[in-house]
């Protein structure tokens, strides 16, 4: 068994959380050198590119293409003159694809351990800074852990993003609390991470292969749900997801009966959210304005505002576009002072849509409310 930790007591915490982030950051500097080098599809997209962010990707050097690792496509909207923080950005990949969506007024600040990874990144700052017209760069690539953003001031973001990094920190409940920490009220931490359908066995979670293919740290979805609304991200929102194959038979077998997910989620900020979510008649009307989504905003797997359409949500919902940088984008109608109750159809069951079982039937009804 290719292990790095003891299962006894015998390593302190803050010994075994600092084996286990070097054997992350030599799985990513030393033995991954290329995507092609991962073996299972958890830390690759196969989901279809939109082609507005096609085009931004062809303004990113082949190189820090070349070594980009990530689960999702994670490209918030209304970000023009925003700040946003990349945690685990690795290559730069997604740093450099936000800079432009950003523009030059924006600002992307991109964080990753591992020096091999940040070299990439860093080498090819002002490259972008010239392909995308920028007299100055507006990126910034720190060597640093995700766990400890000290780095960034308290309410300085409006937006923290990562792709598939979550599940490859042995301390999870400290990078969210810097996540929220670093993040203006109001703003968002938008990312993608891989999630199973349980607990995982002891074994699982020291093999070094399976931690850095993003699968043996990769929290049970309700975990992940609690711990969210314990750090303050009350509403966690499910926006994708898609089933995990796990194509490596050896690693199958080890794995095995748990299943897999690569999810993307919205985590706003915002402390007057509720734990479920309440009807208050209001109403949201989306105006149009955003970049590369004129005909319809999606917020999330449940909230899809078409151009022109009034529609009836609840008081989270309402919250999330009102106080947030969504705002400029709606009209809004209603307030607080009249309560209908519970919003129809809050679920509290899994919130996955897709299925690993194709005799499901798909889609249950299951997940997020209203």
């Amino acid at each position: 068994m290719n292990t790095f930790l003891n299962q006894n007591n015998t390593n302190s915490q803050e010994d075994k959380d600092a084996i286990a982030l070097a054997s992350v950051r030599s799985y990513y500097g030393e033995i991954l050198r290329q995507s092609d080098d991962l073996k299972t599809d958890a830390c690759c997209t196969v989901a279809d590119t939109p082609s507005w962010l096609r085009r931004a990707l062809d303004n990113v050097h082949p190189e820090v293409l070349d070594r980009y690792f990530g689960c999702g496509l994670v490209a918030p909207e209304a970000v023009e003159g925003c700040t946003v923080v990349d945690l685990g950005c690795g290559s730069g990949r997604d740093v450099y694809v936000l800079a432009q969506l950003v523009g030059e007024e924006g600002r992307v600040i991109g964080v990753d351990m591992t020096p091999a990874q940040v070299a990439v990144a860093r080498r090819h700052r002002q490259w972008h800074a010239r392909r995308h017209g920028y007299e100055q760069p507006n990126t910034e690539i720190v060597e640093g852990f995700i766990e400890d953003l000290s780095a960034i001031a308290d309410n300085s973001t409006d937006i923290v993003i990562s792709n598939c990094v979550l599940n490859l920190s042995p301390d999870k409940p400290r990078v969210l609390r810097e996540v929220y920490r670093i993040l203006k009220p109001g703003g968002e931490f938008y990312f993608s991470d891989v999630y199973a359908d349980r607990r995982l066995a002891w074994n699982i979670r020291q093999n070094k292969v399976l931690w850095g293919e993003c699968l043996a740290g990769a929290l049970y979805w309700m975990d992940f749900l609690t711990l969210a609304k314990k750090i303050g991200f009350r509403d966690p929102r499910l926006v994708t997801d898609r089933v995990l194959g796990i194509n490596n038979p050896e690693l199958a077998d080890l794995l095995a009966p748990a299943k897999f997910w690569s999810a993307t989620w919205r985590l706003f900020k915002l402390d007057m959210l509720e734990p479920i979510c309440e009807d208050f008649g209001q109403v949201v009307r989306y105006r149009g304005g955003i970049a590369e989504h004129e005909s319809g905003l999606r917020l999330d797997n449940h909230h899809y505002f078409e151009l022109g359409q009034s529609v009836k949500v609840c008081s989270n919902t309402w919250h999330m576009l009102h106080s947030t940088r969504f705002a400029p984008y709606f009209d809004f109608w209603g307030d607080e002072t009249i309560h209908f109750g519970a919003f129809a159809d809050c679920g509290s069951v899994a919130p996955f849509t897709s299925r690993h079982d194709a005799n499901t039937g798909g889609e249950d009804g299951s997940g997020a409310c209203c």
